[in-house]
């Protein structure tokens, strides 16, 4: 079993892959404002189901969309809290002014 650690890099690995595809980035842009199910997205995004599932796939793999099936309808929504967890990544990095150098190599038997 992972332990929670080893999750936390690939977790934010998964969610900046998925956000590195323009048609992902508008689907996220369009779920910013309700819920939605898949034949409205097909619709709003003029593409193909088949092209639009893998992409929800993705989303949904890196934790950024939530589903939940309604009959024979699913619909898709903003996953918050992983939005969140992106964002608390990020500011990590917000108050870095300078990184220090690497301190001199202490393996004196490597070329």
């Amino acid at each position: 079993m992972q332990s929670s650690t080893s999750t936390i890099p690939h977790l934010i690995a998964a969610a900046f892959h998925a956000l590195s595809d323009p048609l992902r980035i508008n689907v996220l842009e369009l779920l910013r404002q309700r819920e939605l199910c898949v034949c409205d997205l097909c619709d709003a995004l003029e593409v193909s189901q088949s092209k639009l599932s893998f992409h929800l796939k993705t989303l949904k793999e890196a934790g950024l969309v939530n589903s939940r099936q309604e009959g024979r309808w699913i619909y898709y929504s903003l996953n918050i809290a992983q939005f969140n967890a992106l964002e608390k990544y990020l500011a990590g990095f917000r108050n870095i002014h300078t990184i220090p150098s690497a301190l001199p190599c202490c393996d004196s038997g490597r070329d």
